[in-house]
C-alpha cells in the first residue's frame, strides 16, 4: 500500500466493529491462551494491579487454568516483575521486557517529568527546589536506607525524608519538615519523596517485592534481580512501548498514546517519532488514526471473539482512551468508567454486556451482575462458570451470584 511520511495516500477505511474485534484479539480476549502463557499475556501491555488483585483476574480472562498463586509464583521465579509502570500504576510485566515498561515510560527533561508526576509542583515551589534536585537527593540516599530491607512506601518515604532533611539548608529544612498538602500529619518532604520514588522505579533503582497483606514493599532492584537491572537504550525502549500500545489499542493517535502512558499530550513526540516510519494512516468511521503497518491485515480481518469473560476494574482493555469504540452509549460508559468504585465488566463475544461487583463474606463471594440488556441462557451459564473461577482466585469456596434481569 503506498505510504508517504508514515501515512497512506489512500487510507484504508474501517468501522468501530473491526477496531474493537482487532483490539479484543490483541488483548487475548477472543479466546483464552493455554496455561503457562503468563509472561506472554502480561507482555502485551502489562497487567495493572490497581485495585489489588485485579491483575490476577485480568490474567484469568486471558489464560486458561489460572491458579490463585500464578502471579506470586511468576514473580518468585523472576519471569514476571512487579513495578510502577504506565500512569504510575502498579503493574505486572515480563522481566524480559522490564526496560520497555519502565525506561520506555519515563519522560525526559524537567518540564515533562513535572507533568508526569502531577501534584508535586506546589511543593517544589515552596522548597525552591527543582524536581531534578529532589530526585537526585532521593536517589543518593535510597540505597543506604533500603539495602537488605523491604519497606512499604510510608516507611520508606519517612526514612528517606528524614535522611535528606539532614543535608538541607536550615530554611529549606523547616519547609521540608512542615506539614504538606498530601496527607494529614505528613511532612512536605515525605510527600515529595513519594513522587520521586515513581521516577526511581522507572529508573529501575527500586521495585516491588511480594505483597504482604495490604503492604506492597519496596526493594532495591539490584538485590531483587540476580543479574541486576537491564541496560537499554531509552529511545529503543520508548519505541517498543509505543508499538505495544498500538498493537493493543490501534488504530490510535499520539494524544491517546500520551493518555495511556500517563504523560502530557505535548510530551508524546519522542515516542511517536521513534515509530513514525512504521505507521500507516487509516480512517475509523471517517476519523484519522494510525496503525502499525504490519497490523493492517489483522485490522481488516480480525478474528471473532466468543464466550464470556469477567474483566476486573481497570482491566487493560478498559484502559483504552477512545471509549466510544468499545461502548457507544454515554450512559453505559458512565456505568463502567467511574471516578471512584469502578465495577468490572462482563465481556460477551468481545463486547461489554454487563457490569459486576464482588463482595467477600468469609469464604463466600457474592457477585452482583447488572446487565445492559437481555442475557441469553447460554450467557448466563457462562457468567456462572466465570463466577466460580473468580471465587477460587479470590480465595473463596462458594459463590452467590445475583444476575439482574
Amino acid at each position: 500500500m503506498p505510504r508517504t511520511n508514515g501515512t497512506t495516500t489512500n487510507p484504508t477505511e474501517v468501522g468501530t466493529e473491526q477496531v474493537t474485534a482487532f483490539r479484543v484479539a490483541a488483548h487475548h480476549l477472543h479466546e483464552r491462551m493455554r496455561g503457562g502463557s503468563v509472561p506472554a499475556a502480561a507482555g502485551t501491555c502489562g497487567l495493572q494491579d490497581s485495585p489489588p488483585g485485579s491483575a490476577l483476574l485480568a490474567l484469568n480472562a486471558r489464560v486458561d487454568d489460572v491458579r490463585p498463586d500464578a502471579l506470586h509464583d511468576a514473580v518468585e521465579d523472576r519471569s514476571l516483575f512487579h513495578t510502577w509502570a504506565m500512569r504510575g500504576a502498579p503493574s505486572f510485566v515480563p522481566t524480559a521486557d522490564l526496560a520497555v515498561f519502565t525506561t520506555g515510560v519515563l519522560p525526559t527533561g524537567e518540564k515533562a517529568r513535572r507533568r508526569f508526576v502531577l501534584g508535586i509542583e506546589q511543593a517544589l515551589e515552596w522548597l525552591e527546589m527543582s524536581l531534578e534536585e529532589a530526585t537526585a537527593r532521593t536517589r543518593s540516599v535510597v540505597r543506604d536506607v533500603l539495602a537488605g530491607r523491604r519497606l512499604a512506601i510510608d516507611e520508606l518515604g519517612a526514612e528517606l525524608a528524614q535522611v535528606i532533611a539532614g543535608d538541607l539548608p536550615d530554611a529549606t529544612r523547616r519547609t521540608w519538615e512542615s506539614e504538606g498538602p498530601y496527607a494529614k500529619g505528613q511532612p512536605l518532604g515525605e510527600g515529595v519523596v513519594h513522587f520521586c520514588l515513581r521516577i526511581l522505579t522507572l529508573e529501575l533503582l527500586v521495585c516491588f517485592a511480594h505483597r504482604d497483606g495490604r503492604k506492597l514493599p519496596f526493594v532495591l532492584t539490584e538485590e531483587w534481580l540476580a543479574d541486576g537491572p537491564p541496560q537499554v537504550d531509552p529511545e529503543a525502549a520508548r519505541a517498543e512501548i509505543a508499538r505495544r500500545y498500538l498493537r493493543c489499542y490501534g488504530p490510535s493517535t499520539r494524544t491517546d498514546l500520551a493518555g495511556w502512558l500517563g504523560i502530557a499530550p505535548g510530551d508524546a513526540q519522542p515516542w511517536w517519532s521513534a515509530i513514525e516510519d512504521e505507521l500507516t494512516e487509516v480512517r475509523v468511521d471517517g476519523r484519522r488514526r494510525w496503525l502499525l503497518t504490519d497490523d493492517l491485515d489483522a485490522l481488516i480481518s480480525p478474528p471473532r471473539a466468543s464466550g464470556v469473560r469477567m474483566l476486573p476494574p481497570r482491566d487493560p482493555l478498559l484502559q483504552l482512551r477512545d471509549r466510544d469504540t468499545l461502548v457507544a452509549d454515554p450512559a453505559l460508559q458512565r456505568r463502567i468508567w467511574k471516578t471512584v468504585g469502578e465495577p468490572g465488566a462482563v465481556l460477551v463475544d468481545g463486547r461489554p454486556a454487563a457490569t459486576w461487583r464482588p463482595r467477600k463474606r468469609g469464604r463466600t463471594l457474592s457477585l452482583t451482575v447488572e446487565p445492559f440488556g437481555q442475557l441469553t441462557s447460554a450467557v448466563r451459564r457462562g457468567i456462572e462458570d466465570e463466577s466460580e473461577a473468580v471465587a477460587v482466585l479470590r480465595g473463596c469456596t462458594s459463590v452467590e451470584l445475583d444476575v439482574g434481569s
